[in-house]
């Protein structure tokens, strides 16, 4: 990190100021009566984020962002670096200070540490109660959960692998294990020298006599007599968010719970989302030939389904969690337990080697013809969403969930009139929450609103969110 100019400081405190609120990289302290004495949580949450954060001091969110300077400079820089030695790993903040409408304000920049040694935590309490994550403008106690993805990566631990304690060998499919394992032999020689129980071992199938996770996954009789959450639950809403119903009071149009082997649920689920998709037949003027043509492409649904399969979270911290196939009216999710492994973010999703969190699962799935395991499965669902005529896929990736969203030709947003834009544009000259904008509109539905007026203008940068980091908080405000 460099550090910030006096300029820089000014703009961010014009910016706290219009917004009226802090960011996921911004903390605003008062410090004009003395140095905050708990830092802790803030300087764990954004040493635990890659983009870092920034603590502003002499800024009193309590009286409306004023700019009320700090007590001294220099104390103040002392005693924030005693309390960044006490993390674990130290903290090592960037400071500046400057001059803002006549009192000295400083800023403290908290670099993002390497994935490897987080959590940063605080060492008073130790890494389960000092280590915390940023959400939006707050700073969040880390679950257990979270805490051990951290460790899993950095130690490798490979979930894909632990051994069923519940069960023996009669509980799998043994032609079906054979078949992989003669499989592999033909296509690498030197392994047909072992024998059928090395190889079992080499591929991890299989220890002292039980199956392991992966083995028990694609080969048992039935997975969920061991593990009865590692399912898909496949559900059709009936309006565009969940908790609407029909008139007649139906919560659901259709609802499965999806059970089986990998291959057993994969097959099904598509099953599922064919029969509950709209399909169009189209009529070729030249040739007179019909075909059908799904609300979604088939191979692009498909490749999502693998992907949660392969890349869900298979710890036991996530036992209870079933992967969510949801088809909406104008869209579908599939969500899965664990949220992006390792070094990987949303933006270099299907451009680079990600790390791999079930290396043992995905090397058999493809050994299986089950995927391709290529890296090529995101840019295969986007282009088939493209020659479709579909906006591409949505990837969101929360604390312990990843979401991929599609959405079909009924969820283009409308246009808006151009006087009802400026009107709107107007009314947003302050931050406005998508209740206010739907008054001011004279309707009723915000989701209405939000897909038809505040989308469009989000695209377009006309609108901006108060809290872009947490697009769906409740809190959130729209400002031109």
């Amino acid at each position: 990190m460099r550090k910030l100019t006096e300029e820089e400081i000014q703009g961010f405190i014009k910016k706290v100021q219009t917004m009226q609120c802090e960011s996921q990289t911004l903390e605003l302290k008062a410090a004009h009566e003395g140095c905050p004495r708990k830092l802790y949580d803030t300087l764990s949450a954004f040493s635990n984020q890659d983009t870092g954060g920034i603590i502003l001091f002499g800024v009193d969110e309590i009286k409306g962002y004023e700019v009320v300077g700090v007590y001294d400079v220099q104390d103040l820089q002392k005693k924030v670096n005693e309390q960044c030695k006490q993390m674990v790993p130290a903290v090592r903040p960037i400071f500046t200070s400057g001059l803002v409408e006549g009192n000295y304000v400083v800023t403290a920049e908290i670099p993002g540490i390497d994935i490897t040694e987080r959590p940063c935590y605080y060492g008073g309490v130790g890494r389960m109660k000092g280590s915390y994550i940023r959400s939006g403008d707050s700073d969040e106690p880390m679950s257990d959960y979270e805490i051990y993805s951290y460790e899993a990566f950095r130690k490798k631990y490979q979930d894909d692998i632990r051994v069923n304690e519940r069960a023996d060998m009669t509980a799998i499919e043994i032609p079906k294990m054979e078949h992989y394992v003669d499989t592999i032999k033909d296509r690498n020689p030197k392994l047909a020298k072992l024998t059928d129980e090395e190889i079992k071992r080499f591929l991890n199938l299989c220890v002292d006599g039980k199956p392991t996770l992966v083995c028990t996954l694609l080969f048992s009789i039935y997975p969920q007599m061991f593990y009865p959450q590692y399912t898909i639950n496949a559900m059709v809403v009936p309006g565009y968010e969940k908790g609407e119903v029909t008139k007649e009071g139906a919560r659901f149009l259709d609802n499965v719970r999806i059970e089986g082997t990998i291959d057993d649920m994969v097959g099904l689920t598509m099953k599922f989302l064919i029969k509950n998709m709209k399909i169009q037949t189209i009529v070729d003027s030249k040739t007179g030939e019909r075909r059908d043509k799904t609300e979604y492409p088939v191979v692009a649904l498909r490749e999502a389904i693998l992907n949660a399969m392969i890349h869900r979270d298979y710890s036991i911290h996530t036992e209870a969690m079933p992967i969510e196939v949801i088809l909406y009216k104008d869209r579908i999710e599939i969500r899965n337990p664990g949220g992006l492994y390792g070094r990987m973010s949303l933006d270099t999703l299907g451009k680079t080697q990600p790390d791999t969190r079930n290396p043992v699962l995905a090397r058999a799935m493809e050994t299986l013809g089950l995927t391709e395991n290529r890296y090529s499965g995101i840019p295969t669902m986007q282009r088939e969403l493209r020659e479709a005529g579909l906006r591409e896929a949505v990837f969101s990736d929360s604390r312990n969930e990843f979401v991929v969203t599609f959405y079909n030709e009924e969820a283009k947003p409308a246009q808006i009139e151009e006087n009802e834009s400026r009107r709107l544009l107007e009314f947003c000259s302050e931050p406005r929450s998508r209740k206010e904008i739907a008054d001011f509109l004279g309707i009723s539905t915000i989701y209405y609103v939000t897909q038809n007026y505040i989308n469009p203008l989000l695209e377009t940068g006309q609108l901006k969110m108060t809290k872009p980091e947490t697009p769906k908080s409740k809190n959130q405000k729209f400002y031109s």
